[in-house]
């Protein structure tokens, strides 16, 4: 993972995501889309009432139980246990709506006329408004000794991107939006939360599926969440993909890709989370539901480019509906696990088990007209059909000889009668599973696409069944399983958005951060001697006084090795380069110079300084349980720039590198004053 760039105040602001502001009553975010009237906003708003719904019915039998066990008195009890089995009645009730809710897939799927099967995708996770006002000003205040107000308009900014990302828009803009939040979360960890003291807020979620309240004090939680919304987006966006085309299917592809990466990153680098939707276990299926789905893409990309009805394109046709059989029998396995069962929608177990049998049935059709339909081979095309059917069965088919079987019609049509008996059974199968769910029943289209996969292969059994056939028609082998496009989990790629540091105003974070702490900031009037100042400076941003010569006026005026300078003559020189505060301190006259400097508690030693680059090594700042506070594991970014924040080091260094030697011997790249 990349974390977000770091950015002097003067650095390009424009290339970062582009934010359209109104007015601060009503300020619009590009990707923000809150008032859409739309079937899936509709959705979302009844799905976040019905959070709210069971969020004060929990209160209350939370209320209830303690009051249960608390009194004595049998009267209360029986009052209070009659109240109790009305409120997990209410619960029960409220949980069946959100369910069905959940179970609307039909609602994300695609406008377009041509006959599709439905994919399953996530609503997003719902959250409270959080004020971070009063925290942040009086964390400002104590930490960083700085006036909390004068960081108000930034505090609401960052605020109103919370508030924006609660309803990001189903496309582009809103995956960058949520992109966005996500990478500033990276700032405001390393700004605002240090190892050992929380901020005293609380992020509350409601879970996707059940609509089960959590909270928790890390930002981990919060970070976490945002990242299942990316993957529940992408989601979305693919189901609305027009599937009759080549470029909706590779969209529809690319995002289920994603959204795959987005649950397999938070599954490998966010752990103990408090709420289902984000357990390991939940997270496994909806990885592998959505490989699942992306392997359903790819068959359906198969179907429109292999339009030629020849013998090997039908054979892998046949190969890889198999292969999506076989992603979903898998995911079926799955979510049928204890622990997921009664936690996924009904209708979700029953469609992927009702696409299970829908793609074995598609498989020995395909083989079928692969037998039936085309003609038997030539002498030039026996020797590849032979390499290919050689591969095809799990198990070689009863009777004749391979190449025997391939060139007498006869034996095809008995091979290829067996494959449509067990399509038709697999047809079947289908349509009864799918007939158990009252929700998938009101599903028209997917009845639609059933119904006209049955017909098609009884009208094919009708065909080349004889009425002088005598033998008794027999069992098909399975078809073995293959693809030409491997499913790709694709991680989030979260240097794709570019953002400034809200807070940059505090200095940079390899100094000012949440986890260094440093004594009062001090004022030191300096004159310039004979030889100088008496001081060598190193770096950039905030400049390090590297040595004090001995006796010399820096030393004199209380100067110290390791101290950063934070302003010259009153002007803020945090973000200022090496030359800059050179040129600054050059510049004064016989009146001297006032310095503000402050000194890192426990680094007063240089070499400790020297290492200032390790107090970002905790990348996105998780909690100490979960794996993504490693550096191991956030170095895992193909991208050409580093995890640190300051990646720039290099570039630094080569203005001067401490050397250990006395400050009298200055070395050559170092600077005396």
């Amino acid at each position: 993972m990349m974390p977000p760039e770091e950015e002097s105040p003067d650095g390009d602001r424009d290339s970062g995501l582009v934010l359209l502001h109104g007015p601060k009553s009503g300020s619009t975010r590009k990707g923000c889309d809150p008032f859409a009237q739309t079937q899936r906003s509709k959705l979302q708003h009844r799905r976040a009432r019905i959070n709210q719904q069971i969020n004060k019915e929990m209160r209350m039998r939370a209320g209830a139980e303690n009051l249960f066990r608390a009194t004595s008195n049998h009267k209360v009890k029986e009052t209070v246990a009659l109240e109790l089995s009305y409120v997990n009645s209410n619960l029960q009730l409220l949980k069946e709506e959100l369910e069905e809710l959940n179970s609307s897939v039909d609602v994300y799927q695609n406008d377009s006329e041509s006959i599709s099967v439905p994919m399953i995708p996530l609503g997003l996770k719902e959250t409270k408004e959080l004020d971070l006002l009063v925290p942040l000003k009086d964390f400002i205040s104590e930490h960083y000794g700085e006036e909390g107000v004068l960081f108000e308009k930034e505090i609401k900014e960052f605020m109103e991107l919370r508030q924006a990302m609660r309803t990001p828009s189903r496309n582009e803009a809103g995956l960058e939006l949520l992109m966005e939040y996500y990478n500033q979360l990276y700032f405001l960890d390393s700004r605002f939360f240090p190892p050992t003291k929380t901020l005293g807020v609380f992020f509350h979620w409601y879970d996707s599926l059940t609509g089960v309240p959590s909270h928790q004090r890390a930002l981990a939680f919060e970070k976490g969440s945002v990242l299942f919304n990316l993957g529940a987006l992408h989601t979305q966006i693919g189901a609305r993909q027009d599937r009759a085309s080549l470029p909706g299917l590779n969209q529809a592809i690319d995002a289920f890709q994603k959204a795959a990466g987005a649950f397999n990153y938070l599954k490998e680098n966010f752990s103990n989370a408090p709420s289902l939707d984000m357990s390991a276990a939940s997270l496994t299926m909806l990885v592998r539901l959505m490989v699942a789905q992306v392997q359903e893409c790819v068959f359906e990309k198969m179907t429109l480019l292999r339009a030629q009805n020849d013998f090997l394109t039908r054979l892998q046709l046949a190969q890889e509906a198999a292969r999506v059989e076989d992603v979903y029998s898998l995911v079926h396995q799955t979510m049928s696990q204890p622990h997921v069962k009664d936690y996924v929608p009904f209708s979700w177990i029953t469609m992927v088990q009702v696409k299970s049998e829908h793609f074995k049935a598609l498989s020995h059709y395909f083989a079928a007209i692969a037998l039936c339909d085309c003609p038997a081979p030539s002498d030039a095309e026996l020797l590849e059909q032979e390499r290919a059917f050689l591969q095809f069965h799990v198990t070689m088919p009863e009777g004749p000889s391979l190449r025997v079987l391939l060139q007498d019609p006869e034996e095809r049509r008995k091979l290829g009668k067996a494959h449509l008996k067990k399509a038709i059974m697999k047809h079947e199968e289908a349509m009864r599973i799918h007939g158990l769910c009252k929700i998938l029943r009101k599903m028209d289209i997917l009845q639609e696409v059933l119904s006209f996969a049955h017909k098609r292969s009884l009208s094919k059994y009708s065909e080349i069944d004889h009425e002088e056939d005598f033998f008794e028609t027999g069992e098909a082998p399975d078809i073995h399983p293959k693809t030409h496009q491997k499913p790709e989990i694709k991680s989030p790629n979260f240097s794709q958005v570019k953002v400034t540091d809200l807070f940059h105003r505090l200095g940079p974070l390899s100094v000012f951060s949440a986890k260094n702490k440093w004594y009062p900031a001090r004022r030191v009037h300096l004159m310039r001697g004979e030889n100088g100042f008496g001081f060598t400076l190193r770096g950039d941003s905030p400049v390090l006084i590297a040595g004090v010569i001995p006796g010399g006026c820096a030393a004199e005026a209380g100067l110290k090795e390791g101290d950063y300078i934070i302003s010259v003559n009153g002007k803020d020189c945090k973000w200022s380069k090496h030359a800059e505060v050179v040129q600054l301190l050059k510049s004064t006259g016989k009146e001297g110079v006032d310095i503000g400097v402050i000194t890192l508690q426990g680094s007063e030693c240089p070499k400790a300084v020297d290492r200032k680059a390790a107090v970002m090594s905790s990348g996105s700042g998780m909690l100490k349980s979960n794996k993504e506070n490693s550096r191991k594991s956030l170095m895992n970014s193909k991208s050409a720039s580093t995890l640190l924040v300051w990646s720039k080091k290099s570039k630094r260094s080569k203005k001067s590198t401490y050397s250990g030697v006395p400050f009298t011997a200055v070395g050559d790249n170092e600077a005396m004053y």
